[in-house]
C-alpha cells in the first residue's frame, strides 16, 4: 500500500493499493479528526468496491464529528449483534425443531411435520411467538378452511399451540396473549350402513382376490379396531393362548389390550403369514401406509356411498351392533373402543336406549301373553259349568 496523499478537504486522504476483482489501482480514503481531545483515523471506504469519494468521505468526517453516525468499526459490532440477536430467537420454526429433538419418538411426527412445512411455516416460521397477534392466526385459520375439512385445520392449529405450549414450558418463549380459536367440529356423525348395506359389502370382501385386503377390512368390523393400529400390527401382539391383543401406539397414546374374540381368532388363525412382521404388510413386507384405492374397489362394487370411509366406518359399526344389542353397557363399549373418555362414547348411547325401549316392551308383551291366558282359562271354566 502507498503512502498517505491529501484532498481537497480537511482531514481527508487515501492512500492507493491494488483494485478488489480487477486490474489496477484504487483509493482507500481515511479521515481523522479529534473527539475528547483524542486524535481518531478512520478507514472510510474503498474509491470503487465502495464508491468512496473525497466529498463523501469529508461528509462523513463531519457526521462523525457531530456524532450523527457510527464508526465502521462500531457498524460493523451492530451487525454482529444484530445477527447473534436474529440467531438467538426463539421463532417458531425453531422451536419446531427442538421440539422435535426434545422428541425423538414422537408419533405421528411425518403428518405433523407436512403439516408445519405447508401451513405453519410459511405464516409464523420466522416469527418469534410474542410477533404473532391474533388477526393472524386468524387469518391463517380461514384460509385454510376454503380449501380444508375443519378437521384437518384443528390438527394444524392444535399442532401450532403444542409447539408454542413447548416453548413456553421450557421457557424459551413467552406464551400468546391470545386463545387460538378452533373450528367446529361435527364429532357425532356415526358412520353406520343398513343391514342390506353391510350385506352387500361383505360378499363383496369375501369374493375379493385380495385376502391381506379383505381380511383387514374384516378385522375393521369384528375387532373394532382403527385404520392406524391395523396397519401397525404385529404378529406378536396376537396373544392366541390368551385370547387377547395388544393395540401399540392407540389414538389415546398409551398401550391398550383388547380380547380377541372368536370372530377375529379366526380371520387371523386363516391369514396368510408373508414372512413379514407385520400382520397386514404393505410394500416389501413394510408398514401399510395406505389402502384406499382397494377399498374404493370394493365400495363401489358393493353400491356403498362414496363418502363412507370404509375402514372407520365398519369400526362404527362394531360399535353401534354392540351398543343395540341391549347386551354391552356403555363403560364396557368405551373400552372395547379403547375410547380415552367417556364422552367419546356416548354418540352411541341412543342405540343403547333403543336397545333398552325394546327391553322394557318385553314386559307388555309377557303381561299381555299372561292376560290371554288366564282369558282362555276363564272361558274353559264357564264351559264346564254349563254341563254341570
Amino acid at each position: 500500500m502507498s503512502k498517505r496523499e491529501k484532498t481537497k478537504y480537511p482531514g481527508v486522504f487515501f492512500r492507493s493499493t491494488e483494485r478488489i476483482g480487477s486490474i489496477g489501482l484504487e483509493k482507500i480514503y481515511y479521515i481523522v479528526f479529534k473527539k475528547d481531545g483524542k486524535v481518531i483515523e478512520e478507514k472510510v471506504g474503498r474509491q470503487f468496491a465502495d464508491d468512496m469519494t473525497p466529498a463523501k468521505a469529508a461528509g462523513i468526517r463531519a457526521e462523525r464529528i457531530e456524532g450523527k453516525r457510527p464508526s465502521r468499526k462500531e457498524i460493523r459490532e451492530e451487525k454482529k449483534a444484530a445477527k447473534q440477536a436474529l440467531e438467538n430467537r426463539w421463532t417458531v420454526g425453531r422451536l419446531w425443531e427442538e421440539y422435535k429433538h426434545g422428541n425423538p419418538d414422537l408419533k405421528g411426527i411425518v403428518t405433523d411435520e407436512n403439516r408445519f412445512t405447508k401451513h405453519i411455516a410459511p405464516a409464523f416460521g420466522n416469527k418469534e411467538p410474542a410477533e404473532i397477534d391474533s388477526l393472524s392466526v386468524d387469518r391463517l385459520r380461514l384460509k385454510l378452511l376454503k380449501t380444508h375439512t375443519p378437521g384437518t385445520v384443528k390438527n394444524v392449529m392444535e399442532l401450532f399451540r403444542r409447539i408454542i405450549n413447548f416453548g413456553v414450558k421450557k421457557n424459551l418463549c413467552e406464551r400468546l396473549k391470545f386463545e387460538i380459536t378452533m373450528p367446529r367440529l361435527n364429532n357425532e356423525k356415526t358412520e353406520v350402513l343398513t343391514p342390506e348395506q353391510l350385506d352387500a359389502l361383505l360378499h363383496a370382501i369375501d369374493e375379493e382376490p385380495n385376502r391381506q385386503v379383505a381380511n383387514l377390512m374384516k378385522m375393521a368390523l369384528f375387532s373394532g379396531m382403527r385404520r392406524g393400529e391395523l396397519f401397525r400390527l404385529k404378529w406378536e401382539d396376537v396373544d392366541f393362548d390368551r385370547g387377547i391383543i395388544h393395540i401399540r401406539e392407540p389414538k389415546g397414546g398409551i398401550d391398550q389390550k383388547i380380547p380377541l374374540n372368536q370372530s377375529s381368532r379366526e380371520i387371523l388363525e386363516a391369514h396368510e403369514r408373508t414372512g413379514s412382521p407385520f400382520v397386514f404388510p404393505g410394500r416389501g413386507g413394510k408398514q401399510r401406509v395406505d389402502i384406499k384405492k382397494q377399498v374404493n374397489r370394493l365400495k363401489k362394487k358393493a353400491g356403498i356411498p362414496e363418502d363412507f370411509r370404509a375402514l372407520h366406518g365398519l369400526r362404527h359399526v362394531y360399535a353401534s351392533l354392540l351398543a343395540s344389542s341391549g347386551q354391552v353397557d356403555l363403560y364396557t363399549l368405551q373400552r372395547l373402543m379403547t375410547h380415552k373418555s367417556p364422552q367419546m362414547t356416548q354418540r352411541y348411547a341412543h342405540l343403547q336406549d333403543e336397545a333398552l325401549q325394546r327391553a322394557s316392551n318385553v314386559v307388555g308383551d309377557v303381561i299381555g301373553q299372561m292376560r290371554e291366558t288366564e282369558a282362555e282359562k276363564v272361558v274353559v271354566l264357564k264351559k264346564k259349568a254349563r254341563k254341570v
